[in-house]
């Protein structure tokens, strides 16, 4: 196999045995790579650190994947303050989510009449959202809409986004999925030894009782 250190040096084409003594020597692991290749590449490498690397690869692969995700936000001149409201509260979970947000404001009929009051539909929500994203151009006239495109804020220049629970990020407990009627072994050895469970009787009275049944 092929050897490569931790600094990224080609140590060469190493037996198994003779990576595995250099593992040892150097106080790290050795962890196989491209197991496809001809020779498979092995890396000596702390098998934590490895891990913690890959996985924050991981996350800056599916950051970079929501950015390039654009979700559309439609308006429309007379639209009802409350509908606003609403329309800017989806605008901000997608920011806060790292997508941009297309925003599209058509006119209908004679409303093209009174282009003024569509850029002021417009503005006014830029201004709602300008705590998560910044458009990219001005709003500009296309059509029959007006049509602008808003990419997020940085997170460390971001507001934030009240609808989003603040433990969101907080790892759950490493036993967390287990149901929680479910003993553990231990608690089972205990049971079995003969204490009372948690929240019974000591001397329970009805545990000698005999209870009839029609035959």
């Amino acid at each position: 196999m092929r050897v490569i250190d931790g600094h990224d040096k080609n140590l060469g084409v190493l037996s198994l045995n003779d990576a595995l003594g250099l593992a040892r020597q150097q106080g790290v692991d050795l962890v196989e790579i491209s197991p496809n290749a001809t020779p498979p590449v092995c890396r000596l490498v702390d098998y934590g650190k490895f891990r913690y690397e890959q996985a924050k690869k991981e996350k800056e692969s599916k950051k970079r994947q929501h950015a390039s995700t654009v979700k559309e936000i439609q308006l429309s001149p007379r639209i009802d303050p409350h509908d606003l409201s609403v329309k800017v509260a989806h605008a901000v979970d997608f920011l806060c989510q790292d997508m941009k947000v297309k925003v599209a404001l058509r006119f209908r009929g004679r409303e093209m009449a009174h282009q003024e009051i569509g850029f002021e539909v417009v503005r006014k929500f830029l201004g709602e959202i300008a705590a998560y994203g910044h458009p990219d151009f001005e709003p500009k006239l296309l059509g029959r809409g007006i049509h602008v495109m808003v990419s997020p804020l940085p997170r460390n220049k971001r507001a934030k986004n009240s609808r989003q629970p603040e433990d969101a990020s907080v790892p759950a407990p490493a036993n967390a999925s287990a149901p929680p009627d479910v003993p553990s072994p231990q608690t089972v050895a205990v049971r079995a030894a003969g204490a009372p469970p948690p929240g019974g009787f000591a001397n329970n009275p009805f545990a000698n009782l005999e209870v009839a049944r029609d035959k």
